[in-house]
C-alpha cells in the first residue's frame, strides 16, 4: 500500500465526520464520494487525525470479509483509538462509554496488545511477540455518526476512524506469552444475556497476526509507532450492537471479566 495524500474532497469528508462527531449529530448520507480502495480510506482517516489534533493511544484492527480481500488487497483494516477514549476497567471498574445514539453503536470482546519499542526490524508471526509488553482482555466500542458505516465495505468503515469510539482495558492475561490464546473461550453478554461465544481460532492468524498487520500498515502510511501503543486485535465473539443504557460484559477463559455501561 502506497500512502496517498488527501484530496480536497477527502479532506472535506474528514471534516464532515469530525463535525458530526463533535456535534453528536447523525449523518444520514455519506458526506462525499465513498472511498473505493483502502488507500483512499486511509487518506481520509489520516486527514481526520490531523484535523482532530488529539493524541492517538492505540489502534483498532478489524477483519475484512474473505470475499472482499481480493478487491481491497488485504484481510484487515485499522483505525485510531484516541488516548482520551481509552479507559481502565482492569480492577473491576465499569467505565461509562458514550456512543452516537442515532448512529451505529456496538461492543466487541477483544484481546489488547501493548507494543513496546518496535524499532525498524522486520517481524513475522512469531518474532512480533518480542515487541509486545502486555496482553490484556478488553472491549472495543465501535460507534459512528453514520448509521450505515458497516454496510458499504471496509473502505467506508476505515474512513471514519475504523468505526471506533473507545477502548476498555481489562485485566492482563496471565502467562500470555506461553498461554494457548487461540483456544481461549470468550463470551459476550448484554445486560447479562449471552449474545456471542467463540475462540480466537476464527481470527485469521490470531491477535499476534493483527499486531503484525498493524506494524506493516502504519509503516506504509508513515505513522510512527510509539512505545505504549495499544492494539485492539479484532472482534472475537462478533460485533454486538448495543444501545445507551445497556451494559456490556466480556468473559475470557471463564474467569477474567471486563465490562462497561453505554451512554448516549
Amino acid at each position: 500500500m502506497t500512502k496517498m495524500p488527501a484530496t480536497n474532497e477527502q479532506q472535506n469528508i474528514a471534516k464532515a465526520f469530525l463535525a458530526a462527531r463533535a456535534k453528536k449529530t447523525p449523518l444520514t448520507l455519506y458526506p462525499g464520494a465513498m472511498p473505493e480502495t483502502m488507500g483512499e480510506a486511509y487518506a481520509i482517516q489520516d486527514a481526520a487525525i490531523g484535523f482532530d489534533g488529539r493524541m492517538v493511544g492505540g489502534w483498532k484492527v478489524g477483519r475484512i470479509p474473505a470475499e472482499l480481500v481480493g478487491r481491497y488487497g488485504d484481510n484487515r483494516l485499522a483505525g485510531p483509538i484516541f488516548s482520551d477514549e481509552i479507559f481502565d476497567g482492569g480492577a473491576g471498574e465499569r467505565p461509562v462509554m458514550p456512543v452516537y445514539t442515532d448512529g451505529f453503536a456496538a461492543a466487541e470482546a477483544e484481546v489488547l496488545l501493548c507494543l513496546g519499542d518496535v524499532g525498524t526490524r522486520d517481524y513475522d508471526i512469531d518474532s512480533v511477540r518480542d515487541c509486545i509488553t502486555d496482553a490484556r482482555t478488553g472491549i472495543e466500542i465501535a460507534s459512528s455518526p453514520y448509521p450505515a458505516i458497516n454496510r458499504h465495505g471496509p473502505a467506508v468503515t476505515a474512513s471514519d476512524y475504523g468505526n471506533n469510539k473507545g477502548l476498555i482495558l481489562g485485566p492482563s492475561i496471565p502467562d500470555w506469552r506461553t498461554a494457548d490464546l487461540i483456544r481461549m473461550p470468550v463470551e459476550f453478554f448484554i445486560d447479562d444475556t449471552p449474545v456471542g461465544a467463540a475462540t480466537m481460532e476464527t481470527m485469521l492468524d490470531g491477535p499476534f497476526g493483527s499486531a503484525l498487520f498493524l506494524i506493516r500498515t502504519l509503516r506504509a502510511r508513515g505513522i510512527a509507532i510509539h512505545a505504549g501503543t495499544w492494539v485492539s486485535t479484532g472482534a472475537i465473539t462478533g460485533i454486538h450492537e448495543i444501545r445507551p443504557g445497556q451494559r456490556g460484559d466480556a468473559l475470557f477463559d471463564g474467569k477474567i471479566r471486563v465490562g462497561c455501561t453505554i451512554t448516549g
